[in-house]
């Protein structure tokens, strides 16, 4: 009878360890990099004045991002993200590389920035949201009676 309390005290001990152990690592931060900025020696390869776009592009590889306007710049935007537990992830480090242009294409500048250079700017593809989103199936079907022509079925 004592071995059997033994073995049970024994277990319990076993699965509070490993569920300690299992917490523990569920708290652990996960690290995830997206995006793409070239190294300071590819950078060094471009020359203000002399290199164009099509240099940059085949010399450091084409940006995520580019200026709006076809004389705009290039963007190489590359952001370090940390998640712990269930919380969302937020950013830990981000690093911009501009590459501007003048009217020629010619390469007018190349700057670099980071989140220590200023406020988080998030990154984020804006959608345009549906307006049936929030109606029911009923909702949607009656706000449609009203649009509704039947001379628009009779008509070849």
């Amino acid at each position: 009878m004592n071995a059997g309390k033994d073995r049970l005290k024994s277990a319990v001990k076993y699965a509070a360890w490993a569920l300690a152990a299992v917490s523990i690592t569920a708290c652990s931060a996960i690290y995830q990099k997206h995006g793409y900025v070239p190294t300071e020696e590819q950078l060094a390869e471009v020359v203000v004045g002399v290199d164009t776009k099509a240099s940059v592009a085949e010399s450091i590889g084409v940006p995520s991002s580019s200026g709006v306007l076809n004389d705009g710049g290039y963007y190489y935007i590359s952001t370090l993200m940390r998640t712990r537990g269930a919380g969302a992830a937020k950013p830990v480090a981000r690093s911009l590389v501009a590459v501007s242009f003048d009217s020629q294409d010619v390469v007018s500048g190349v700057e670099r920035y980071s989140l220590e250079d200023g406020r988080v700017i998030p990154l984020e593809r804006r959608v345009t949201d549906s307006s049936v989103e929030n109606k029911t199936f009923l909702r949607q079907l009656l706000g449609n009676l009203g649009s509704f022509n039947p001379g628009t079925l009779l008509a070849e």
